[in-house]
């Protein structure tokens, strides 16, 4: 019970933590997996764009990272619908911690990889 009350806080305030000292990306690269194919796809989506990933469309709100270190932790707010509009997942999504905030869905799972920057660089977390 404690495990559990202390990531429910942890998710509570990822939108602080993901808002306050980082950097604004250019755009996310997510991994998608069809858990019936066993299809994996990497989508690099730019910032209040979108992509596809069978029949689930991603949108991008933003993707953050600590300025310090742009290959370091990764922040991103996705929207994820079904084709007929019902929503699948909508928060922030940390890129060495997927297991924080999941999107449950029966047959996708989306995860982020890193934000991607303007001159290139990039924001890893776990590939």
């Amino acid at each position: 019970m404690i495990r559990y009350a202390a990531a429910l806080l942890m998710a509570v305030s990822l939108p602080a933590a993901a808002q306050e000292a980082t950097t604004r990306g250019t755009g996310a690269l997510l991994r998608g997996l069809d858990k019936i194919t066993g299809a994996v796809t990497d989508l690099e989506i730019e910032a209040g764009g979108y992509a596809r990933l069978g029949r689930v469309t991603i949108a991008l709100g933003e993707c953050r990272y600590p300025p310090d270190d742009p290959a370091g932790e990764g922040y991103a707010f996705l929207s994820i619908a079904e084709q007929d509009g019902a929503s699948v997942f909508q928060g922030w999504m940390v890129a060495s911690s997927p297991a924080l905030n999941p999107m449950d869905h029966a047959r996708y799972d989306v995860w982020v990889l890193r934000c991607t920057t303007a001159d290139g660089l990039s924001s890893s977390g776990t590939e």
